[in-house]
């Protein structure tokens, strides 16, 4: 398996038990949903372990304290329709103050190129560290585009969170985009002759909604 400078994959016993049970083809849609949620929240707390805190002077109930809080910029997440949305109910519960924009790309089945049809991101972007959600990194043509759209709206600091990647995704992500970091909770094998990730878990959205 390959390595890539732009790739960080969170080493935590829980993320590894979960994604095992959300590859499963048996696993329920409430029980995969759960799962993306949770996974997510999990890599988030790995991946924010860098940012940065400033003291702040407050009372408990029995004494004066000097306590800390996140500093700089402000946090936004930004799913890519459909399947991002499954990311952002788990990472809100641990940053609930975070903002939300949303991305509309779908993938052609047959040229294999995203296509966008929507784009709303809180204002201010060059202020805010934005994390762009997708949980499967595939060919690696919707979350480019996804960061190339954010970069022209005046985003700066940018990271990509998914679930399962594979490497021909985290590929175009370094050559077009080698600023972004990829996290992601496991690097595949390949992609097959359709453009899915294996052993990959499936179509994320479609096992997300039930649609499959």
């Amino acid at each position: 398996m390959p390595s890539f400078p732009n790739l960080a994959i969170p080493d935590h016993p829980l993320i590894r038990h979960k994604l095992h049970v959300l590859r499963d083809k048996r696993t329920p849609v409430r029980d995969f949903r759960d799962l993306v949620s949770e996974i997510a929240m999990l890599m988030f707390y790995e991946v924010t372990k860098d940012l940065p805190t400033e003291p702040v002077e407050l009372d408990t109930p029995l004494e004066h304290m000097t306590g800390e809080k996140v500093a700089g910029k402000k946090l936004a997440l930004v799913p890519v329709l459909r399947a991002g949305l499954g990311m952002v109910d788990g990472i809100l519960r641990l940053v609930p103050a975070a903002r939300v924009g949303h991305i509309g790309m779908y993938r052609d089945h047959e040229t294999l190129e995203p296509v966008d049809y929507y784009f709303k991101v809180p204002s201010a972007q060059e202020q805010r560290d934005f994390f762009v959600l997708d949980p499967m990194l595939a060919t690696g043509g919707s979350a480019a585009a996804a960061c190339t759209t954010l970069k022209k709206a005046g985003a700066r600091s940018i990271r990509l969170l998914c679930i399962v990647a594979a490497p021909e995704g985290v590929q175009k992500m370094l050559d077009l985009h080698p600023d972004v970091p990829v996290y992601a909770a496991a690097l595949d094998r390949q992609l097959d002759a359709h453009g899915y990730i294996l052993p990959g878990l499936g179509d994320a959205g479609d096992r997300l909604f039930g649609t499959r």
